[in-house]
This record gives C-alpha cells, sequence and structure tokens, in this order.
C-alpha cells in the first residue's frame, strides 16, 4: 500500500471510527478491491493519485474483499471495484468500475473541496502547534499515526508535543521505538536533544536568579551554563549558545567541558539549517582551533 497519509486500510473491526465517524469530518473515499480484480488494479493507481492531488481533502479507505468478507458483504458489494464515498456517516456517491481520471474527479468535486482551498490535516496540526493549541494538534497528529502507523514524521511530531506536555517518558519511549537508522536523522537527534535539555529543567533556577547571579559574577560558571539551559527551553536559542560560547572562554574545563556538549546540543535540537547554528559552529570551530 501506498506511504501516503492519506490512505488507510479499513477493516470490519476500525470501519466505524474510522470511515463512518471521521466522515463527519473529512470525506471517506471507499476502494473494494481484491488482487486477482484487473479493473481494482485499474482504477487503485487513479486513487491514489487523487488523493495526494487533494491534499488531505478526502481520505482513501481501501477495503480488501478477500480478507474483510463479512464487511464487503455490509457494504452491499455486488461486483468489483465498488468505491463508495462517504460523507457526514452516509453514502453520498460511487461507482463500480474502472472510470477513467477525469470522471473520478468530477464525482469528487461535488462532494470535495478543491484542494488548493483545503489545509492539509498535517499542517493544520503545525499551524496549532505554533498556536499554542497543543491538544487539538495532538489529536490530529494522534488520527494521521492510526492512518498510517509507519509515517515517523508523524510519529516524532507526536513525541514533540508530548514532551512539551511534560510527558517525557513517553516522549523517550517514541524515541527509543525508533530503528536505528532513523534515529540518526535530523528530526529525530532534534527530539532527543530536546528531551535532554527538559529532564534538566526542573533543576534549574528561575530565569531571573540567574540573571541576576551573571550580572554580579559575569564569569560565574554555574550560571552561566544553567542560564543557557533556560534560554534553550525558552527557545531563546541564540542567547543560550553565546552564553555557552562565554563558558568555554572562561572556563572550558566546566564539568567536564559541559559547555561544549551542551552546544553541540543545542546544534543537534535546532538543525544545521539554522543561521545561528551556523553562526557558533563557526565561532565554535575559531575557539577550538
Amino acid at each position: 500500500m501506498s506511504n501516503s497519509p492519506f490512505i488507510f486500510e479499513a477493516t470490519l473491526e476500525n470501519f466505524q471510527e474510522k470511515v463512518m465517524d471521521a466522515s463527519q469530518s473529512t470525506p471517506i473515499l471507499v476502494d473494494v478491491w481484491a488482487e486477482w480484480c484487473a479493473p481494482c488494479k485499474q482504477i487503485m493507481p487513479i486513487l491514489e493519485k487523487l488523493v495526494d492531488e487533494y491534499n488531505g481533502g478526502f481520505l482513501l479507505a481501501k477495503v480488501n474483499a478477500d480478507q474483510q468478507e463479512q464487511l464487503t458483504a455490509s457494504l452491499g458489494v455486488r461486483s468489483l471495484p465498488t468505491v463508495i464515498l462517504v460523507k457526514n456517516g452516509q453514502a453520498v456517491d460511487g461507482f463500480n468500475s474502472a472510470l477513467p481520471e477525469g470522471e473520478v474527479r468530477k464525482i469528487l468535486d461535488q462532494h470535495v473541496e478543491k484542494a488548493e482551498e483545503q489545509e492539509t490535516p498535517y499542517d493544520k496540526a503545525h499551524r496549532l502547534w505554533e498556536e499554542g493549541d497543543l491538544d487539538g494538534a495532538l489529536a490530529i497528529f494522534s488520527q494521521l499515526n492510526q492512518q498510517n502507523p509507519d509515517d515517523l514524521n508523524v510519529l516524532i511530531d507526536l513525541a514533540q508535543i508530548k514532551a512539551e506536555q511534560g510527558d517525557l517518558d513517553t516522549a523517550e519511549q517514541v524515541l527509543e521505538s525508533l530503528p536505528p537508522e532513523e534515529k540518526l536523522q535530523s528530526k529525530a537527534k532534534q527530539l532527543a536533544a530536546r528531551l535532554k535539555i527538559l529532564r534538566q529543567a526542573g533543576e534549574l533556577p528561575p530565569i531571573k536568579d540567574l540573571e541576576m547571579a551573571l550580572e554580579q559574577d559575569p564569569k560565574d560558571p554555574d550560571a552561566l551554563h544553567q542560564l543557557s539551559m533556560q534560554y534553550a527551553l525558552n527557545d531563546r536559542n541564540a542567547e543560550a549558545m553565546d552564553l555557552l560560547i562565554r563558558l568555554m572562554q572562561s572556563n572550558p574545563d566546566y564539568k567536564d567541558g559541559i559547555a561544549k556538549t551542551s552546544l553541540v546540543e543545542l546544534f543537534e535540537k535546532l538543525g544545521n539549517n539554522n543561521p545561528d547554528v551556523r553562526t557558533y559552529r563557526r565561532k565554535l570551530y575559531t575557539l577550538m582551533h
């Protein structure tokens, strides 16, 4: 099956939740097919192309007729392929032959918003996240994860939100569940760095206290390091990196070189394309050479 986040396998057990209930907010196109059905194989790539083109305007639920005999019978399927469009919990349209792409598009356009007018669920989740609605973003990411558990980007986003909500144990379990090669990808490494910083947060004094300590002693190593972590937690990343460079300059051996370690962790958290990372990576190189 395609790796599209808009396509999922429908079964007797999940049909009510993932098709009937979900169709209250997003139309669901149900494709009943079988391996031996030649017309099914003709229509399948057309449906997969359109569901990606419509960018979440509708979802594609695939029902394997041979594996889901009871569900197939309950849908009243008499021939294959059978394609049913479900909206607001009701079958509103459909067809049972390998129609040309243009004909399928005409059917969809009667019931589905145009792709350019539709915000994808993934984009909507990120927008809600940026607006501070963590619960709303989490609900969408959870639904996307149910539809396509192999989408590791969605899985890591779920873990990021769990971490921001304070559920660090769940976030770390997700991180540990990733395949070894995925743990080396930038998004997973950023999550790992974020979790490490968050683990330290409960032990840190308030920002104002640390800023006052630095006013009294600009080279106080504890204040430099702890304030850099507080700044990092509040996305004041350039200020955090600047404090770590100052700590390396004044006390490079503090806690076995923790300033350099923390700086590298911040690089991991932000990613190589971040302009502040490029700036402070050069400063770190200059300092070390």
